[in-house]
């Protein structure tokens, strides 16, 4: 693939980056490298590896569901603007 200034131009529009002239021949250079380098892995054998999501074996670290002290339902509710005997009233989000 041949990395233009049409496609630094059109990879910098993406990105939402304005790039000077000098930027520009320069993203020329470095972006062509960049896609020289890939083609090179294109050579490596991969035939019988399995493919990765993550190089590392990734688990879930989760602590225990204790159940413990919470707050009086009653406490709670007496600092509210408004509240019923077991809620907090608030203004509709969706009307009709």
């Amino acid at each position: 693939m041949i990395i233009d200034k049409q496609m630094v131009e059109y990879v910098a529009n993406l990105s939402q980056i304005k790039l000077t002239e000098e930027q520009s021949v320069l993203m020329q250079t470095e972006l062509s490298k960049i896609i020289e380098y890939m083609d090179l892995l294109k050579e490596v054998d991969t035939a019988g590896i399995e493919p990765l999501s993550h190089v590392f074996s990734v688990t879930n670290v989760t602590r225990q569901d204790v159940i413990g002290e919470h707050f009086k339902r009653d406490l709670l509710l007496k600092n509210a603007p408004e509240a019923t005997d077991e809620a907090f009233v608030v203004p509709k989000a969706v009307d009709k």
